[in-house]
């Protein structure tokens, strides 16, 4: 079992330039940015976010901003526009 800091390396040296290649000469709609914040969101919460048998127990499931706060990493849509420039 790989440790929380060591899944969100993986993350952000593989997974998002991965999904962020040629993002330079995209033209993001908004349906598109809707989209890449859920896949960010999901990401984050399978690397951070506790089991669903933990959650179901105690009641621990984040939200959206706890899980930036945890990840320590700017916003997809964010990263896309500082690209762009």
């Amino acid at each position: 079992m790989l440790s929380k800091n060591v899944k969100i390396e993986i993350c952000r040296t593989v997974i998002v330039p991965l999904v962020l290649y040629g993002c330079e000469t995209w033209s993001v709609t908004l349906r598109e940015k809707h989209r890449l914040i859920v896949f960010e969101n999901r990401v984050q919460r399978k690397l951070i976010a506790p089991k669903k048998d933990e959650v179901a127990e105690r009641g621990l499931e984040k939200t959206n901003e706890e899980l930036y706060d945890l990840y320590f990493s700017p916003n997809i849509i964010r990263v896309i526009k500082s690209k762009k420039k």
